[in-house]
């Protein structure tokens, strides 16, 4: 049974309902699958094992701090070297967020659509049932598959503090 809470997000001026649990720093990164540009079912989790994995979800590319957001990480992502991925995940269907990417000149982050099963956001806490797409938030994995930095962003207009992500991301390398 999926764990259901009413008084975490709010959408407006009302409480959203969030599907799953959240994950705690320490714990181990629950596998998922999603779905690449093309549809294949893609596994960040084992495609980037033993890297430093940073995810980054987010409701949707097609707004305007989603977009910022994703931009930002794709320049991030161009100066980390090998050792580092991002991905970004939302439940765009996945021909919307190619487009997107070339639209945007995207192509340093890892964009992969949770649309399908919505399976990261059931395991990872962030599935927002009105609206079946992710809450904004981000996550660190590191090469030995640990979480090693958690942060649920408190609204969906709320960005991430892009220079503390990037130096967790750097430590966990260590």
């Amino acid at each position: 049974m999926t764990t259901e809470r009413k008084d975490v997000i709010k959408l407006g001026e009302n409480f959203a309902t969030l599907l799953g649990d959240d994950v705690q720093v320490g714990q181990t990164a629950p596998q998922f699958t999603s779905a690449a540009a093309n549809w294949s079912a893609v596994n960040p989790l084992e495609e980037s094992k033993g890297k430093v994995i940073v995810f980054s979800a987010v409701p949707s590319l097609d707004t305007e701090v989603c977009d910022r957001e994703t931009r930002r990480f794709n320049v991030e992502a161009a100066n980390l070297g090998e050792d580092i991925v991002i991905y970004t995940i939302s439940t765009d269907f996945p021909m919307a967020q190619k487009r997107w990417c070339g639209a945007a000149g995207v192509d340093k982050v890892k964009v992969v659509s949770d649309v399908l099963d919505a399976e990261f956001g059931l395991k990872y806490g962030l599935l927002i049932k009105e609206r079946r797409f992710l809450r904004r938030a981000v996550f660190i994995v590191g090469r030995d598959g640990v979480l090693t930095y958690v942060n649920y962003l408190p609204a969906l207009g709320v960005e991430p503090n892009y220079d503390e992500v990037i130096a967790e991301a750097k430590k966990a390398l260590a």
